[in-house]
């Protein structure tokens, strides 16, 4: 597939992060690829594996998730961020994506960032093994802002993936992240989105080379909604670490994705999360 292709699917991802309260419909977003709706929804689903509207589904309840967790707006303010109008519709559609309602959801303690405010009983606890890893190699993007908007990065190079036929020499979905969100401004925080890639591929712009050193390294496995992550931070860094009498070596902590948000509900995703070690 010719890189006009990637280039329209690029804009339309950005526009659909970019208005995630605006017009995402099908008609909408051929506008914006500058494509016959009639073709347009045909070429989405056989790049990404998703319709358009799963997709903005998907991608909407995520920003849900981690507004009702990470922040306090009303339930009705957080329903109109990510295009929803009505409370009501909200509710049915993020019930039907977690299992839950979305008051439920905030109210699970466990899946907020630790605090000494914390009672005992909702510290998350996940269990920690250290591993030796061989160097990775990934086929990345890279990402500036809020870690949980990575998936803008992540979106754009599994369609860039897609449209060049790399899937078949690619691995697991992997993620590094390069400063700590407590001591950087969050549209500051670097990262890259990528995927394992065998060593003999060769990438090309807007594709980078990601190599992750070989090495032990300590691995919380955390499952759970993505939401849920920061918390499981915590427990590795503020607990697990100080108690471990290991060291941090002095290259980035990275996430391994073990499911896809595609085809995984919330609950069952299951995230490594990898510091590397002396």
């Amino acid at each position: 597939m010719n890189q006009g292709y990637e280039r329209r699917m690029h804009r339309v991802l950005d526009y659909i992060h970019d208005n995630p309260a605006g017009d995402l419909s099908l008609d909408a977003l051929a506008d914006v690829a500058a494509m016959s709706r009639y073709h347009w929804h045909r070429v989405f689903h056989a790049i990404t594996g998703e319709t358009a509207a799963q997709a903005v589904r998907r991608l909407r309840m995520h920003w849900a998730s981690v507004a009702l967790v990470h922040g306090k707006d009303p339930l009705a303010k957080v329903a109109r961020s990510v295009g929803y109008a009505n409370l009501a519709s909200f509710n049915r559609a993020f019930t039907e994506a977690f299992a839950m309602s979305p008051t439920v959801f905030r109210n699970q303690g466990h899946l907020r960032p630790f605090s000494p405010n914390h009672p005992p009983e909702v510290i998350p606890m996940y269990p920690i093994d250290v591993r030796d890893f061989p160097a990775r190699r990934l086929a990345a993007m890279p990402h500036t802002g809020p870690y949980h908007e990575i998936n803008r990065a992540f979106e754009k190079l599994s369609a860039t993936m897609a449209a060049r036929g790399l899937f078949a020499q690619a691995g697991l979905m992997v993620a590094a992240y390069y400063d700590d969100p407590s001591a950087v401004a969050l549209a500051d925080l670097r990262s890259h989105a990528g995927f394992e890639i065998k060593t003999d591929v060769v990438l090309d712009a807007p594709l980078e080379e990601v190599i992750l050193p070989a090495g032990r390294h300590a691995v919380l496995t955390y499952t759970g909604p993505y939401a849920g992550l920061p918390a499981a931070y915590d427990q590795l860094y503020a607990i697990w670490l100080p108690q471990s009498g290991e060291d941090p070596a002095d290259s980035p902590p990275f996430e391994i994705y073990l499911n896809s948000p595609m085809d995984t509900a919330p609950e069952a995703l299951i995230t490594e999360i990898c510091v590397p070690l002396r």
